[in-house]
């Protein structure tokens, strides 16, 4: 009876031995994420390390193109998250992506003023007064490339005043009141809690973000990374982000 007890005893520690090791992620893992995300990847990063008590997640978060440029750099990253489809299709024609890019969350674009809008913006046409400081993102950033074809829409040639190298560096200054208007993502000016407001650009001249997400061929750490995707993909994850006026694909 001994012996049967201690062969049970050590089947049933095996068994959780085995348990323990299926499906568990642990180590460190690097997101590279448009600046756009940086709340709402905030309380992902949370809920992930929530989920998976043994993993860090480290957030990367600027511009989308200059997060590729150091991807093909070289430096390392195990998840990439853009604000656009061009910067992660780049990734995938230099071998850098693993398996598909997928959309997680689409965005509207908005034009952001400081509270109260003091210069009484109401809409693209007067990001073609001079006598205004204006601000748009960098051409080359995703927030900055659709904010000149909103315009081109609009058929507003713009009075730029600064090129900020991300959204939130925009948001910024126009949050100062350094700038009368900036065109950022309606994301953003719900993520100042008031103290910046929103005009609406009306649907014909409005532009679709849609963000795409991928685990990285060079990943340090492969399996977290694949693990994070397929949580931000999650109806947990898609909540969270839903919660900060993301739109689903």
């Amino acid at each position: 009876m001994k012996i049967k007890m201690a062969l049970l005893i050590a089947l049933v520690v095996a068994l959780a031995a085995c348990g323990d090791d299926g499906g568990t992620v642990e180590g460190e893992i690097l997101v590279s994420a448009a600046a756009s995300l940086t709340d709402a990847f905030a309380e992902v990063e949370s809920a992930f390390e929530d989920a998976n008590p043994d993993v860090d997640v480290v957030l990367n978060l600027g511009s989308s193109s200059s997060l590729r440029e150091q991807i093909l750099e070289g430096a390392p990253a195990d998840v990439f998250a853009s604000a656009n489809t061009s910067n992660m299709d780049q990734l995938v024609e230099a071998g850098e992506v693993e398996g598909e890019p997928e959309i997680f969350v689409r965005n509207l674009l908005q034009i952001a003023v400081p509270a109260g809008n003091p210069a009484g913006i109401t809409g693209l046409d007067d990001f073609g007064r001079d006598e205004l400081l204006i601000g748009l993102c960098a051409e080359e950033v995703p927030c900055g490339d659709f904010a000149r074809e909103a315009l081109a829409n609009a058929g507003v040639t713009p009075a730029i005043d600064t090129n900020e190298p991300d959204v939130r560096a925009l948001l910024t200054k126009v949050e100062a009141g350094e700038l009368d208007a900036g065109i950022t993502y309606v994301t953003d000016v719900s993520s100042t809690g008031g103290s910046v407001d929103g005009v609406d650009i009306p649907e014909e001249q409005n532009v679709v973000a849609d963000y795409p997400i991928a685990a990285l061929t060079n990943a340090p750490n492969p399996e977290a990374a694949a693990a994070f995707v397929e949580f931000v993909l999650s109806d947990e994850g898609q909540a969270i982000l839903a919660g900060y006026g993301f739109a689903t694909p």
